[in-house]
């Protein structure tokens, strides 16, 4: 196409759910399975915001034998004022989650919702995005909550085929970083099968688990602790254990979303890990030889770690929400870890010895 000939006609405004149909990597990060299942993901996602407001405590999940999966919640329902169209149809200012549903059902070659609120039952049918009908109206209901069931579109994505362990091992950390929330999932393709997940020991239940596929735990114990400003609305859930190995495995969340590329709350967790570190091993006469202090690498040895933290109105980085942008968060945990972990070195100093002495080893050379 020549210069001359590029004008308003070439120019393509899409608007709505057709941009999500058209870029759908803009939204869900790929069109493979690891976009597929975060459909699953952003649904269940709705159902722990309203957890986290007070409202609702179960989340069960199915794929059924169609290859669908369906999501029943205990909360609110959703709104049907302004509607349940606007909800599953409209990108609007609110909570990320409302976003997320709108783009499942854009996704979906058929969609299904029913929602009881207000003392009634409603359901409504969709179809690529688009409303088969109207709302419509059914009998009474005296609970509450949201059900919906999608089918993925098999004309976007490489596969529509859901992984049990995938799904199971993500509500397995949504089950730890909600404590009193309790998570099942059903396969119901071929033989039946049902795992539930809920953990009253929150981010310490998480570690245990990650730490059970590595190597010999240094200290008996995960240290947790949880932290929250009621001014700027910030809470923390910090759990850390070190193993023998030399790998590093942290793990860390906003609003229970898991901030694959890290962000600020992350940051300030490297920033107080080594300093606590390094303030005690100096008070301790723990350092050997020249004291250069531990460096971050050092003390990531053998660590495995969650970090978690709610706030309101997260600002994350990018449509697929992979990482956290807020300094007062990032700050905030900083201040947490070195004041929390701090004291817990001075109060276990047999413990702390030898996670230093981890951190401060040689490493053997790999074998040529």
């Amino acid at each position: 196409m020549s210069e001359t000939s590029y004008d308003a006609s070439h120019i393509q405004v899409l608007e709505g759910l057709a941009a999500v149909r058209k870029r759908p990597g803009m939204f869900i990060g790929s069109v493979g399975e690891r976009g597929l299942h975060r459909l699953v993901f952003e649904l269940v996602g709705h159902a722990v915001a309203e957890a986290l407001a007070g409202h609702g405590d179960t989340i069960d999940v199915t794929i059924t034998p169609d290859g669908g999966v369906r999501v029943v919640d205990n909360g609110r329902g959703i709104p049907t004022d302004p509607g349940i169209e606007a909800v599953l149809t409209e990108f609007r200012a609110g909570t990320v989650h409302d976003v997320g549903i709108c783009v499942v059902n854009a996704l979906s070659s058929r969609l299904e919702v029913e929602v009881r609120r207000d003392g009634l039952r409603w359901t409504q049918e969709y179809g690529r995005g688009v409303p088969v009908a109207s709302p419509a109206r059914r009998e009474e209901a005296a609970e509450t909550g949201t059900v919906i069931t999608f089918w993925p579109d098999a004309g976007i994505f490489e596969t529509t085929d859901f992984s049990f362990a995938t799904l199971s091992y993500r509500f397995r950390e949504l089950a730890s970083l909600n404590r009193g929330l309790a998570l099942s999932l059903t396969d119901e393709r071929s033989t039946t099968r049902t795992v539930r997940h809920s953990c009253e020991q929150g981010a310490q239940d998480l570690v245990s688990h990650l730490n059970s596929r590595k190597g010999e735990p240094i200290h008996p114990t995960v240290i947790a602790f949880v932290a929250a400003d009621e001014d700027s609305a910030i809470s923390v859930e910090i759990a850390l254990q070190w193993d023998t190995s030399d790998s590093e495995s942290v793990h860390s969340f906003a609003n229970s979303i898991r901030t694959h590329e890290g962000g600020t709350h992350e940051a300030g967790f490297w920033t107080a890990l080594p300093k606590a570190f390094n303030a005690y091993a100096r008070q301790e006469h723990l350092l050997p030889g020249a004291d250069d202090g531990l460096t971050r690498d050092a003390v990531g040895r053998g660590l495995t770690a969650v970090v978690s933290v709610k706030l309101d109105d997260p600002c994350f980085e990018g449509a697929t929400r992979t990482r956290l942008d807020s300094t007062p968060t990032g700050t905030y945990v900083q201040e947490v870890v070195h004041e929390h972990l701090t004291a817990w070195l001075n109060r276990n100093p047999n413990e702390a010895a030898a996670i230093i002495r981890n951190a401060t080893r040689t490493t053997a050379p790999n074998p040529r």
